[in-house]
């Protein structure tokens, strides 16, 4: 089969073998594969990242030294079963997976490993049991992006993000996208979207987003500040403490203390934005933790292959809290097909573009400073070999 192939930073297209389905596996024929920002970065930073990966414990991501096919965000159709399948799906049945796969007990990342082949080529693996039959009507193109989608969508369930917050998603790439569907979908009413491309602009509004900010041009946090009322200096914040003591001491019979604890639970203490970072690139989080109202929630869902550096002193004395995101979990990711199929998230206007595997290459490159491209999809029958 043709595949495109990963060698110290160096794409090009390979014959390579057909991999054979092994226990639990099932081969699938590719027909569309999206290029992530994840494999932008893994191209030149995944040393950095197997060091990473090493110490928590999953010591088979890709390495410089190897040959590897990327690819993890795909939609394909069964071709044929390994050994000890239920073999649930006919041939030529369309479908999606988690990018996981086992040999023996070992757990591999597809498309993120030499053991784990991805899908910038005509045929990949897939786990049976991470498998899902592609629902009638959704077309190849969209189901594809299950993957990001589903990111997307436990960033937005980790942040916990109530209807009525306003919520910042900094960076409109193809997750800052996809995050900003999910909000909307999840029925938050106010996203602020800040890229300083006014293609990417466009497209966060085209997804969504109720307020697009050039952070050239203004912050998106004094234009959060102004929508949600938020508080940006400490003498605001120290301000409002005296004001509830001197409200509260004032009210007869019944206890201070018990009074600002409700106050507290329905929201009338001062709190913070949600503010999704979804850039990863160094000086980000700083950015973030600098910039952002008091008490803001940030969600990193970006990711940052490389060293970094924030002030802690910065994010104590705003009283920040920072959440990491990775992946998803095999529910949100089935979810998050169906939202796909029932409408619930328009992910039409992400995908900017479409390759063949002679066009990986270039598209890696273009979309490294793309200003008009978000999801660019890989067709491995097609024959475009340029953006």
């Amino acid at each position: 089969m043709r595949a495109v192939v990963c060698r110290a930073g160096e794409l090009t297209v390979e014959d390579v073998p057909t991999p054979e389905p092994g226990p639990g596996q099932v081969l699938i024929r590719v027909l569309r594969a999206g290029i992530c920002g994840s494999d932008l970065h893994a191209r030149v930073h995944c040393d950095a990242t197997a060091e990473v990966s090493d110490e928590v414990g999953y010591d088979a991501f890709m390495r410089s030294d190897q040959s590897v096919i990327m690819g993890h965000e795909f939609a394909g159709e069964v071709v044929s079963y390994g050994p000890r399948c239920r073999k649930k799906w006919a041939p030529g049945t369309r479908v999606v997976a988690v990018p996981m796969i086992r040999h023996g007990e070992k757990a591999h990342l597809t498309g993120l490993s030499a053991s784990a082949g991805g899908a910038y080529a005509q045929f990949t693996l897939v786990s049976e049991d991470m498998t899902f039959e592609i629902p009638d009507g959704l077309p190849i193109e969209h189901a594809a992006l299950t993957e990001p989608l589903a990111v997307a969508h436990h960033a937005v369930r980790r942040g916990e993000v109530g209807r009525r917050d306003v919520a910042v998603v900094i960076g409109c790439g193809p997750i800052g996208l996809a995050v900003i569907a999910m909000l909307k979908a999840s029925g938050v009413r106010t996203v602020i979207a800040s890229d300083l491309s006014a293609g990417r602009r466009a497209l966060a509004e085209r997804v969504g987003a109720d307020i697009v900010v050039d952070p050239a041009v203004e912050s998106p946090f004094a234009r959060c500040a102004a929508e949600g009322k938020y508080v940006t200096e400490a003498q605001d914040l120290l301000g409002a403490a005296f004001d509830a003591m001197r409200t509260l001491r004032r009210i007869p019979l019944v206890p201070w203390s018990s009074l600002f604890r409700v106050a507290d639970r329905l929201g009338a203490t001062p709190k913070g934005p949600v503010v999704f970072e979804c850039v990863g690139t160094p000086g980000m989080i700083e950015y973030v933790v600098s910039d952002a109202p008091f008490r803001s929630r940030i969600v990193v869902v970006g990711v940052c292959m490389e060293p970094d550096t924030f002030r802690p002193a910065m994010a104590i004395n705003k009283e920040h809290e920072l959440r990491f995101v990775f992946c998803y979990d095999p529910a949100e990711y089935e979810e998050t097909l169906h939202m796909i199929a029932d409408g619930d998230v328009d992910v039409a206007p992400m995908i900017t573009a479409t390759v063949g595997l002679d066009g990986v290459a270039t598209a890696f490159d273009a979309l490294g400073s793309a200003e008009h491209h978000a999801k660019v999809l890989v067709d491995p029958m097609s024959e475009i070999d340029s953006l």
